[in-house]
């Protein structure tokens, strides 16, 4: 069990990725009824998910799930991101409370909105030389 709670807080501290992106790829936000913000940053090069960073007004439950997103998708093929579930973080965390799920789904929502307005962009190309805030 202490090696789970350990995975947890070291998702719940890591700052590596904490804070925007200068002119990201791909930007979304969501809010929840609990009052968490969520904001996601993405970089895209070559259809890959370079990088993602993000800026949380909320608890440590949605920053370790913030940090969870950023350590599943980083790396990966865009195509993957679509794939990631709130159950995925959740279970990759072991020990985020049941009453806290909904972290999980703001922090994997904020990343669907990115990957989207990521998509939105490359159709509207004009629209890239605007940072999105």
């Amino acid at each position: 069990m202490q090696e789970q709670e350990d995975k947890f807080q070291m998702m719940a501290r890591r700052s590596d990725r904490y804070g925007q992106l200068e002119n990201p790829d791909g930007f979304g936000s969501r809010t929840g009824e609990c009052g968490d913000t969520i904001n996601m940053y993405l970089s895209i090069r070559a259809k890959q998910i370079q990088m993602v960073t993000f800026t949380v007004n909320g608890c440590s439950n949605t920053v370790a799930c913030g940090n969870t997103v950023v350590y599943l998708m980083e790396g990966r093929p865009l195509q993957d991101g679509w794939e990631l579930s709130p159950q995925n973080v959740a279970d990759y965390l072991e020990t985020l409370p049941d009453d806290h799920f909904h972290c999980a789904e703001l922090a994997v929502g904020a990343f669907y909105k990115a990957l989207a307005n990521y998509n939105k962009l490359q159709t509207e190309q004009w629209k890239q030389a605007y940072p999105t805030r």
